[in-house]
């Protein structure tokens, strides 16, 4: 079933009963909607606004006005990003390293939920260590009880930007511009895996070419400043 919604994220309730009752399982909408909800599934379709604002108390000021940034994993920025297929559409979430550009994390999934970028963000810390900063949107998902708590807990400073400055988060939306202008629209994905295998693909040459502003690849920077800050 997991494999089928992946291949397929457009199909629902109704699209899964007829599948698994064609299979010769007795199964009705009601039992299919219970394992969607424990397996934390939605069926896709297409939503107008990603940024939809959550509790305002947790809501946190604007870090990186006038802060030069000389370090990798000083600040990391974050965002999520609607991904066009075939048929239907997928998230992307991922972390961004200010100093070198390199991608610190990313995942894809069908459905928007603070666990999914609470995940996200466990694996990337995982993998290169805490940032100082996390810079994100004021996003229900990065404006929740749930995010905001994680990141205190590990001691990482929150910085948001301000209400409907796209240009405060400028670095993750020239990553997502790069992505979409030079894989995504090119190549219309069927499915999940194929998503998933291509955006991998993307990134890992994304990181063997030289920034246009950072005149390095993003790797050499990134390794770079891990080891100066190392010696």
């Amino acid at each position: 079933m997991d494999k089928h919604l992946l291949q397929h994220p457009t199909e629902g309730v109704e699209s899964m009963v007829d599948l698994l009752k064609g299979m010769g399982y007795p199964v009705g909408p009601k039992r299919i909607r219970r394992l969607f909800k424990v397996m934390g599934w939605q069926t896709l379709y297409r939503r107008k606004n990603l940024t939809k604002q959550g509790l305002r108390v947790f809501i946190r000021p604007y870090l990186l006005r006038n802060l030069e940034i000389t370090y990798a994993n000083q600040v990391w920025c974050t965002d999520i990003t609607y991904i066009p297929m075939a048929r239907g559409f997928m998230y992307m979430i991922a972390f961004i390293d200010v100093y070198s550009r390199k991608i610190m994390g990313w995942s894809i999934s069908n459905s928007m939920t603070k666990q999914w970028c609470i995940a996200a963000l466990k694996e990337a810390i995982e993998l290169n260590g805490k940032p100082m900063i996390i810079n994100s949107d004021q996003g229900s998902q990065f404006t929740s009880a749930m995010w905001t708590h994680y990141l205190e807990s590990e001691s990482i400073l929150i910085s948001m930007d301000g209400k409907g400055r796209a240009t405060d988060n400028t670095w993750i939306e020239r990553f997502w511009r790069n992505i979409k202008e030079n894989y995504i629209y090119l190549n219309p994905c069927d499915n999940g895996f194929e998503l998933f295998e291509g955006v991998q693909n993307h990134i890992a040459y994304y990181h063997q070419k030289k920034h246009q502003t950072t005149k390095q690849t993003p790797n050499k920077r990134y390794d770079e400043s891990i080891k100066n800050k190392a010696a």
